[in-house]
């Protein structure tokens, strides 16, 4: 009996302890492909800026729009604005257009924004909508009826672009043929607000340093990041417009774009401000969305990915990046089945096939398991002077990464079984530091239930913990405890800031 137990359990737990292995064994090629062009990228991108000034004068270049989809944005929507009309370009070159959803006091804030810059000569456009009929796509598709730009510019409620970010972006459409996106990266203003915040920003760092490189400049698929970019108008209608058939609209596009032989650009170089979420709830909301709209996307556009053309690295690539958060899954599978799997093994374990067997078994998982960590220290190497600082707070992220597990679990799955739901924005508080309370009732998410759930996982992974270290047995503890103490960090504080109803800024 204990043996058809232990194979049932090994016929999921290997399947999903594989997944995790090749997944890590993906992060070190996404490590080898970043390092190997980006010294050479970085030299080009100067090269051609500077041979692109030196040939164009301001008089010369192309009408933009910037787009600014926004809804119920009161903490952050005149920091937003003031950043954008301070972008340096020719007035008569730069539309700005507020696409605004809101139903509360931000319709008459911003209103009076575009009536007093307006006034000052700049081209701001104020666009309401009767409804949020398909909520973001639906008011950038708006937007983009309307648009006179040839270019537009993208940037949610949250970030503060610099002034040169313009002139920083535009030449690289002209730099080869059918340039769609020109993405960059994301800074964080509120980077050591907390230690939420601060894991967010290395995972983040993970992302914009490492893999938007490796992909965009070595040919595979890369996505638009949904702001901090800019499209040109010509390749979004190609590509058949803004859909809302899945949660992750940006990265939908940007994938079509490319099936329809647009090329993409990444700026490693280019950073733009933006504001991390300091609420966990918040926080798992937004991580909610990504994943769901990641697996819907997958389901919408493998099909068509894998009928190209394209090498098979392409699209065993983008199978990868589509299907990233089926990770998640696979964590819940281990968390729950290293528990009884060590029961059942202990009669067995002094076999030297089995034991020989699972200590091969426990350095593969190893290996894949240190993959993200490895890619996270090269991407703060990479991308800052005090990287080592920064690099004492990876541990925080792997656990606040195990800890929204079931969260991204739960979003997963919803996407596979077809479960419809809403977009739902992440609220923005204006947070940079802590300082003043600040209530956000009316703006914070409800509480899910979903956090009782990672509280009793907490519990379980800790008693499975104490039985390895009991039994001796210490390869599958670290990964055991670092389950136990994300799921209660996760669950606990996702009770805290719910009923704290403040933020400090």
């Amino acid at each position: 009996m204990d043996k058809m137990f232990l194979i049932i359990i090994l016929i999921f737990y290997c399947p999903a302890a594989l997944w995790l292995f090749l997944y890590g064994m993906n992060n070190y090629y996404m490590i080898f492909l970043f390092l190997r062009k980006n010294k050479k990228e970085t030299s080009t991108n100067q090269e051609f800026l500077k041979l692109f000034w030196s040939n164009h004068g301001k008089d010369r270049l192309p009408k933009v729009t910037t787009q600014l989809p926004i809804y119920n944005e009161r903490h952050v929507v005149e920091r937003l604005i003031k950043a954008v009309v301070n972008i340096d370009y020719p007035k008569e070159l730069h539309e700005i257009q507020v696409l605004d959803d809101s139903n509360d006091e931000t319709k008459n804030m911003v209103s009076d924004l575009v009536n007093k810059y307006s006034e000052m000569g700049f081209n701001i456009k104020h666009i309401v909508r009767k409804d949020r009929d398909g909520f973001k796509a639906g008011a950038l598709n708006l937007g983009l009826k309307k648009a006179e730009g040839e270019f537009l510019a993208i940037f949610d409620a949250d970030f503060v672009p610099d002034k040169d970010f313009l002139y920083q972006t535009i030449p690289f459409f002209y730099e080869r043929p059918k340039v769609a996106i020109v993405q960059t990266r994301w800074g964080h203003i509120n980077r050591n607000y907390s230690l939420l915040t601060i894991a967010q920003s290395i995972g983040m760092d993970g992302h914009f340093i490492i893999e938007q490189g490796a992909r965009a400049w070595n040919g595979l698929y890369m996505n638009f990041n949904g702001t901090a970019g800019v499209w040109r108008k010509e390749a979004i209608i190609d590509a058949g417009g803004w859909n809302f058939d899945t949660l992750t609209e940006d990265l939908d596009l940007s994938y079509r774009a490319q099936l329809k032989g647009w090329n993409t650009k990444y700026l490693f170089d280019v950073v733009a401000p933006s504001e991390l979420p300091v609420d966990i709830n918040a926080y798992k909301s937004q991580q909610h969305r990504w994943a769901k709209g990641s697996i819907q996307t997958a389901k919408k556009l493998l099909p068509q990915i894998f009928k190209t053309n394209d090498s098979l690295i392409k699209k065993v690539e983008a199978f990868i990046h589509l299907n990233q958060y089926m990770v998640h899954p696979m964590m819940i599978i281990l968390a729950l089945l290293s528990f009884p799997l060590i029961i059942l093994l202990k009669p067995q374990i002094s076999s030297i096939p089995v034991s020989l067997t699972m200590t091969i078994f426990m350095f593969l998982i190893f290996m894949g398991a240190f993959a993200p960590t490895f890619l996270y220290i090269v991407a703060q190497k990479k991308g800052y002077k005090d990287w080592q600082k920064r690099c004492l707070f990876i541990p925080v992220l792997m656990v606040i990464g195990c800890g929204v597990a079931i969260n991204n679990t739960k979003a997963v799955l919803e996407a596979l079984l077809n479960i419809k739901s809403d977009f739902i924005r992440t609220p923005k508080y204006g947070v940079v530091k802590r300082g003043r309370n600040i209530l956000v009732k009316n703006y914070s998410l409800p509480l899910q239930v979903f956090f009782v759930s990672e509280i009793l996982l907490s519990a379980y992974c800790f008693i499975g913990f104490m039985q390895y270290t009991s039994n001796k047995k210490f390869v599958f503890g670290p990964f055991l405890l670092m389950y136990a103490i994300g799921f209660l960090y996760v669950g606990t504080l996702s009770l805290f800031q719910k009923f704290s109803e403040k933020i400090k800024c």
